[in-house]
């Protein structure tokens, strides 16, 4: 087998391309609260509410960074930080390459003078909201990072600082997300024991965050990464009629299986009656769209779409629309149980007429019933792409992608599911 190491592939938030335009309405917002004091090196910075003051963040690196500054430029009219590689980032880090760059702002690859060693800055616009949901997200990591010792379940902060009116948040340095993977592998699916491997860890990774009181919302292949960038190219038998001579004959498998979740900028702690709309639109769970509220089970429709797609190469709901979404999901899984529909809040309840959806009659487009109407039962999709696992693979899904979340398969009920046994049984 021949083996490559393939340069870092970006951690990024930026909308993954699609057949049809993503519109505005399907970006969830930055959620904005109270964070508390943390340490910036030696220094304490302490904030009662979101802001944070242009005079403390002027006073952070007051005499710090005189050795090296990089001249003083104004941020673009967005509010991303304007910098040149070869700039140093405090006299800490010196900008080696940008890896990746969303409304968040960017993510830049650094080296770390202290600790000889390269890293991931994710510099944050300068732009009061941003800044805010970053200092969410750093009170966040700083949690899950003195709960996971081990560091095995979601990427660790190494630091942070106000630099310039920016937040930056140093992190170590991982491979490419689950998704890029996918792009660059031509949207080839991955074996069924690595998609084992991966669905069990990032099961893992979901329960001890809920068990942690933590709701991740945003989950998806984008916001999951490979620890490592190294591959190697197998021959693909079942997608290819070509030589071994073509480049194409040959698909990319990850050298190790091991992943890390990222983004925790919209990580909330449980509370009633949170109803307000999460998830990047292809990951959505059905109480989201109908307004019933929504909890930890969210998360876990989020890692069934996500396992569905690893196996297919292809995201399961491909689409931007609410009646559309629903549609597809009740191609795909059958229909949406009476007892929620009962529940939908007024701005759902459109979608419905005389008890059930108004599918097709309401659909927007010929385009929109075709995309739903080409779609397979979850079971034949399944099996489409997976020869062995298959049943325990589908008997899985069925239950992280149950409607009702009173229903569906916590994290923790799923790690004892048998498709992860098996594994265990061969391995003894």
């Amino acid at each position: 087998m021949e083996m490559e190491h393939v340069t870092i592939i970006p951690i990024t938030h930026l909308d993954r391309p699609r057949k049809r335009p993503r519109f505005g309405w399907d970006v969830p917002q930055a959620q904005v609260g109270i964070f508390c004091g943390q340490e910036v090196g030696n220094v304490a910075s302490y904030a009662s509410s979101g802001a944070i003051s242009d005079q403390t963040s002027s006073l952070f690196f007051k005499g710090v960074v005189q050795n090296g500054s990089p001249p003083w430029r104004e941020d673009d009219k967005d509010g991303h930080y304007m910098f040149a590689l070869g700039d140093n980032l405090t006299s800490r880090y010196k900008i080696h390459s940008k890896m990746g760059e969303g409304t968040f702002g960017q993510v830049l690859e650094c080296w770390d003078r202290e600790r000889k060693e390269m890293v991931a800055i994710k510099i944050v616009r300068g732009i009061k909201k941003y800044r805010e949901a970053a200092m969410i997200e750093i009170e966040v990591l700083q949690q899950l990072g003195k709960h996971d010792k081990d560091g095995n379940r979601c990427v660790q902060i190494r630091n942070w600082f106000d630099y310039r009116n920016h937040i930056c948040i140093v992190f170590e340095k991982l491979g490419p997300s689950l998704y890029d993977f996918l792009r660059k592998n031509n949207y080839r699916s991955f074996p069924i024991d690595l998609v084992r491997e991966i669905g069990r860890q990032l099961l893992e990774c979901v329960a001890f965050m809920h068990d942690l009181h933590m709701i991740h919302t945003d989950l998806k292949p984008e916001n999951i990464l490979l620890v490592s960038s190294d591959y190697v190219k197998v021959p693909d038998y079942k997608n290819s009629t070509r030589s071994p001579k073509d480049s194409s004959y040959y698909k990319r498998v990850p050298k190790s299986s091991a992943i890390k979740v990222i983004d925790f900028g919209s990580t909330t702690y449980e509370r009633q009656d949170q109803n307000y709309i999460v998830s990047t639109r292809h990951y959505r769970a059905p109480e989201v769209i109908l307004g019933l509220g929504w909890s930890y089970p969210c998360d876990v429709w989020s890692v069934g779409c996500i396992l569905v797609e690893l196996c297919t190469g292809e995201a399961l709901f491909q689409t931007h629309e609410n009646l559309e979404h629903l549609a597809m999901m009740e191609r795909v899984l059958g229909p949406l149980p009476q007892h929620m529909l009962k529940r939908v809040d007024h701005h759902a309840e459109k979608y419905f007429r005389r008890g059930r959806l108004d599918w097709p009659e309401g659909a927007a487009s010929r385009e929109s019933i075709k995309a739903v109407s080409k779609l397979p039962r979850l079971q034949n999709l399944v099996m489409q792409h997976v020869d062995h696992s298959a049943g325990d693979l589908i008997h899985l899904l069925q239950g992280l992608l149950r409607y009702d979340p009173l229903d569906r398969l916590t994290a923790r009920e799923a790690l004892r599911h048998t498709f992860f046994a098996r594994d265990h049984l061969r391995m003894l």
